[in-house]
């Protein structure tokens, strides 16, 4: 695949890599899509507030919507397909103190099966996914409104948890992709088959390709790659890892990118 590097930074703080672009593949219309997306070999599931509609891949029919009460489903974040299961991060926001919960849904009936209580953690937890035998999740902060006394948006974190969901390391992220994300913070994260974590905030249509590194606490930032992606919680295609699904809360669509290979940026 072509490599594109942009050399006119967008709008906001300056970019410690090259600007990437990705390439625009397809849009669904989704009423739900307003936190994110989640997909599998044959559907999408957008996922709003209290809210998942689940849509055929190919047609873009909406096949199926589950529903919560928002009194005890405030803010379902992200969900990602594992194992036969939608597992979903979700949390108490803009309510304080931050309270996060795991929610698992079965994708096909689209009903509720369970919950795994996290209590107060890092942050409010945006996404979680199952990586290299462990569970990972991103933890936001924010500056003002939804945000903790005595942590602001510099205080977005990864997290890795172990199978009994006890914290196992946690790292910080680079000033410049933090300066990128403030006041809000990280909404979305996904691994690549390059060994990369990609990452999106709450409203810039970028996709941050991020480096866990083997030694210290902090991100190594590779890339930034610009996006029709609007923010929220982002997926990758089990069977294609360059595509990736987002959402523009915007136009209430899913939006199908797909990613440049960083081969020459690692």
């Amino acid at each position: 695949m072509r490599l594109v590097v942009l050399y006119t930074l967008i709008a906001g703080p300056a970019l410690a890599q090259p600007l990437l672009q990705a390439e625009l593949v397809r849009r669904y219309d989704a009423a739900e899509a307003s936190q994110g997306v989640a997909a599998d070999a044959t559907a999408l599931y957008a996922v709003g507030n209290s809210e998942i509609g689940r849509y055929d891949r190919a047609t873009g029919r909406k096949t199926g919507v589950w529903s919560g009460d928002p009194r005890v489903y405030p803010h379902l974040n992200s969900c990602v397909a594992i194992g036969g299961e939608l597992v979903c991060a979700s949390s108490n926001y803009p309510a304080t103190p931050m309270i996060s919960t795991v929610e698992v849904f079965d994708p096909e009936k689209l009903i509720h099966l369970r919950s795994i209580h996290l209590g107060h953690q890092a942050g409010s937890l945006t996404w979680m996914l199952r990586h290299d035998g462990a569970w990972w999740g991103g933890f936001a902060n924010y500056d003002g409104h939804g945000g903790e006394p005595g942590r602001d948006h510099t205080a977005t974190a990864l997290v890795r948890f172990d199978d009994d969901w006890k914290v196992t390391a946690r790292w910080s992220f680079p000033a410049g992709v933090l300066d990128r994300l403030a006041p809000r913070s990280a909404s979305g994260g996904v691994w690549g088959d390059d060994g990369l974590l990609y990452l999106s905030g709450h409203d810039r249509a970028e996709i941050y390709a991020m480096r866990v590194p083997r030694d210290g606490s902090v991100l190594t930032h590779v890339a930034t790659i610009a996006s029709p992606i609007e923010g929220q919680a982002i997926a990758l295609d089990p069977a294609d890892p360059r595509l990736m699904f987002g959402v523009s809360r915007r136009m209430r669509q899913v939006v199908a990118v797909r990613l440049p290979v960083l081969e020459s940026l690692k």
